[in-house]
C-alpha cells in the first residue's frame, strides 16, 4: 500500500505504510529512551549524592536533597572541569567527576546558608 505524500513539480514522492509505522516507532523509541534515561539519572544522582553526603559528613540530605546534589553537581562537573582542563575519561571517570561535582555543590551551599 502506497500513499502520495506531495507532489512537487511531477516529481511525486511516496511513502509506504512501513515507512510511516517506522517514523512512528522512532518517536516511540525515542520517548521511551528519554524517560528511561531520566530514570536513570535520578538513580546515579541519588546514588552520588548520598555518596557526596558521606563524605563531607554533615545532617544529611534526604533522598530528594542527594538527587538533587547529585544531578546537579553532575552538572556542575560537566561545565567546570572541562574549563579547568580536567577531563576523566569513562564511565569510573564519569562517576569521580559527578562525585567531585556533588561534594562541591554541598560545600557551596553550605557556605551560603552558613553566611546568611
Amino acid at each position: 500500500m502506497k500513499a502520495t505524500i506531495i507532489m512537487v513539480t511531477g516529481l511525486t514522492l511516496t511513502a509506504t505504510v512501513a515507512v510511516a509505522q517506522d517514523e512512528v516507532a522512532a518517536e516511540v523509541g525515542a520517548v521511551i529512551g528519554g524517560a528511561l534515561g531520566l530514570l536513570i539519572a535520578v538513580v546515579v544522582g541519588a546514588v552520588v549524592g548520598w555518596l557526596a553526603g558521606l563524605i563531607v559528613k554533615g545532617g544529611g540530605s534526604g533522598l530528594w536533597g542527594n538527587i538533587l546534589y547529585g544531578i546537579g553537581g553532575s552538572i556542575l562537573a560537566g561545565f567546570v572541569l572541562p574549563a579547568l582542563g580536567i577531563s576523566l575519561g569513562g564511565t569510573a571517570g564519569s562517576l569521580i567527576a559527578m562525585l567531585i561535582g556533588a561534594i562541591a555543590l554541598i560545600l557551596i551551599v553550605r557556605a551560603i546558608r552558613g553566611s546568611s
